[in-house]
């Protein structure tokens, strides 16, 4: 299978049959999944979701048989998709594998502790 080229020049691998973006991050997955098997980290998750701004539509309407119909979709919902997620000594750890700090991630990290109260650890 072949991929696109990254943007920031980083070659896609294959770990426990998952694709990670960077070589990076597949090997900071396998530290991890050690730190989970010797009881360091527990809950280790991939690719969580966090909600920054919703989803901005027009209001809603009823319809001609009275059912409501959804507003138009003016601006989709901005979002930021942590690396892994897991806890660690009772508390949840949001972390990022960087290679490059774009000033789109720049921007979610600090919507990330304003709305979520939760400052991204980088790696």
């Amino acid at each position: 299978m072949k991929y696109k080229k990254s943007k920031y020049h980083a070659k896609k691998v294959v770990i426990d049959g998952i694709t990670f973006d960077s070589k990076k991050e597949g090997k900071r997955y396998k530290q991890l999944v050690e730190m989970q098997e010797k009881g360091e980290i527990s809950n280790l998750q991939r690719q969580v979701k966090y909600l920054l701004i919703p989803a901005q539509r027009e209001p809603n309407t009823i319809g001609p048989r009275g059912g409501i119909k959804k507003g138009k979709l003016l601006e989709r919902e901005c979002s930021y998709i942590a690396d892994f997620v897991y806890d660690m000594n009772g508390s949840k750890v949001v972390e990022d594998t960087k290679g490059m700090r774009t000033t789109e991630y720049i921007i979610k990290r600090k919507l990330m502790l304003y709305v979520h109260k939760i400052k991204i650890k980088e790696v």
